[in-house]
C-alpha cells in the first residue's frame, strides 16, 4: 500500500479544514499495521471505559538509548488511557523534562519537582499536578536540578530505593497507571525506576541499531529482579519510528517479534510530523491532532497495554 505524504496542519485552519486534512494524515499508515486484535475494541467509541487494572500497575518506559521515543510513548500510552476511564500518573524522571513539556506542566525556576522528592524527601503529593483538560492524567514534574542528582543520590541511604518509598507513601489508591519516563541512561535515576516499578517497557527504533545496548538493559532488569526488585519483569516492547516504505524497519521488526515474541505489542507506532509537533503546543497527539497516524497508533497500542493480563 502507498503511504500518503502528511499535509501540515496550520493553526488557523478551519476546523472543516483541519478535519479534512486528519482524514489525509490517518492514511499515512496501513490500517493492518495500527488494527485492533480479533476480540478487541476498534479505535471507534474512544470515549468508552477499558478495564481497569485490580492495582495500580507501575510502569518504567526505559531504554538508554536516546531518540527513541520513550517520552513519546510515556506521554501518549498515558493519555490514552486517561481518556477512556483510567487514572494515570506519569513521573517525568528525566533531567530534560520533555513529558512534564508535553502535558503542559511547569516544569521551569523554583517550581516543586522529582528532585526535591528524591533528594529532600519531599512528599510526592506536594508536586503532582493535574495535566490542564485532562481530568484523569496527572504529572510529577522534573526541572534541570535532577540532573544533579546522580551525583547527590550516591551518598544518600537506601538511593536505589528512594523513588519507590516516595510512591509507596503517596496516596495512588485511585491510580490504575504510574508511567515513569525514564533518562536516556541506566544511571541511578533508572535504576530508581527499575526498583520502583512492576513492569519494564522498553520502545525500540525500527532501525538498525535498535537492538545494540538492549542487553545490557536487559541484564540490569535481571541484576535488578535478582537484589533489588523480585517483582519486576519486562511486560511490554513497543515498536517506535516504522516506516512502511523501508525493507529494513520490516527487518527489525520481525527480528524483535522472534526473539521476544508475545512481549511485542501488535501495533506499531509510525513515523509522524504530528508525534514531534504536539509537545510544541503543550498538547500529547491525542488531543492535538487524534485523526493522525500516530495518534491512533497509540491508541491502539494503549488498548493492548489496558487489555493484557497484569500478571505475567
Amino acid at each position: 500500500m502507498a503511504n500518503v505524504t502528511q499535509t501540515p496542519l496550520n493553526p488557523g485552519d478551519s476546523p472543516l479544514v483541519r478535519e479534512a486534512l486528519s482524514s489525509v494524515v490517518s492514511r499515512e499508515t496501513p490500517a493492518t499495521q495500527t488494527a485492533a486484535q480479533p476480540g478487541e475494541p476498534s479505535s471507534e467509541g474512544n470515549g468508552s471505559s477499558w478495564p481497569r487494572p485490580a492495582k495500580t500497575r507501575v510502569i518504567a518506559v526505559a531504554n538508554q538509548k536516546g531518540g527513541v521515543g520513550k517520552t513519546t510513548t510515556s506521554v501518549n500510552i498515558a493519555a490514552a488511557l486517561s481518556m477512556h476511564g483510567q487514572r494515570v500518573l506519569v513521573v517525568d524522571l528525566d533531567p530534560q523534562g520533555n513529558a512534564s513539556t508535553a502535558l503542559a506542566t511547569e516544569h521551569r525556576g523554583d517550581v516543586p519537582d522529582v528532585y526535591q522528592v528524591l533528594v529532600d524527601d519531599l512528599p510526592m503529593a506536594d508536586i503532582v499536578k493535574q495535566v490542564p483538560d485532562m481530568p484523569n492524567l496527572y504529572c510529577a514534574p522534573a526541572t534541570i536540578d535532577l540532573a544533579g542528582a546522580e551525583i547527590e543520590l550516591v551518598s544518600l541511604v537506601a538511593r536505589e530505593a528512594r523513588l519507590r518509598r516516595a510512591l509507596a507513601a503517596y496516596d495512588a489508591v485511585d491510580l490504575d497507571y504510574i508511567v515513569i519516563d525514564c533518562p536516556p541512561s541506566l544511571g541511578l535515576l533508572t535504576v530508581n525506576a527499575l526498583v520502583a516499578a512492576d513492569e519494564v517497557m522498553i520502545p525500540i527504533q525500527c532501525e538498525y541499531y535498535a537492538l545494540e545496548g538492549l542487553g545490557q538493559l536487559l541484564r540490569n532488569v535481571d541484576l535488578i529482579k535478582a537484589h533489588l526488585n523480585p517483582t519486576l519483569r519486562l511486560s511490554t516492547i513497543v515498536l517506535t519510528m516504522y516506516d512502511g516504505r523501508t525493507r529494513l524497519a520490516s527487518q527489525v521488526a520481525d527480528e524483535v517479534r522472534a526473539h521476544f515474541g508475545e512481549t511485542v505489542l501488535n501495533t506499531v507506532i509510525p513515523r509522524s510530523v504530528r508525534l514531534s509537533e504536539a509537545p510544541s503546543y503543550g498538547q500529547s497527539v491525542m488531543t492535538y491532532d487524534p485523526g493522525s497516524s500516530g495518534a491512533m497508533a497509540y491508541m491502539d497500542a494503549a488498548r493492548e497495554i489496558a487489555h493484557r493480563a497484569t500478571v505475567a
